[in-house]
């Protein structure tokens, strides 16, 4: 059977209709920071075992970046989120 992933905008979709876009977890420097924490942020990831949070990006739907909780050892989808609604809630907190 087909991973499946409910996009917010287009419904239950297979999995081959996106493409992951790296984890969701790292902030991005602001730009006067020094240079070791831009090499850091571009350069040094974390691959962890089991739940995490990713970006996504529905290329074959509609477009949107999405973020996807998931378990990296057994694929299993626990929430997907739009990533732009995501930033605006995080910002007003």
């Amino acid at each position: 059977m087909a991973s499946l992933i409910t996009c917010p905008h287009c419904g239950t979709r297979p999995k081959e209709e996106f493409s992951i876009r790296g984890a969701a977890a790292p902030r991005r420097p602001s730009a006067g920071d020094r240079d070791e924490v831009w090499y850091a942020y571009v350069y040094v990831r974390d691959n962890p075992k089991g739940l995490t949070q990713e970006y996504w990006h529905h290329a074959a739907g509609c477009r949107r970046f999405l973020v996807v909780e998931r378990d990296t050892l057994t694929h299993e989808v626990f929430g997907v989120t739009d990533a732009a609604a995501l930033t605006r809630k995080e910002a007003a907190e």
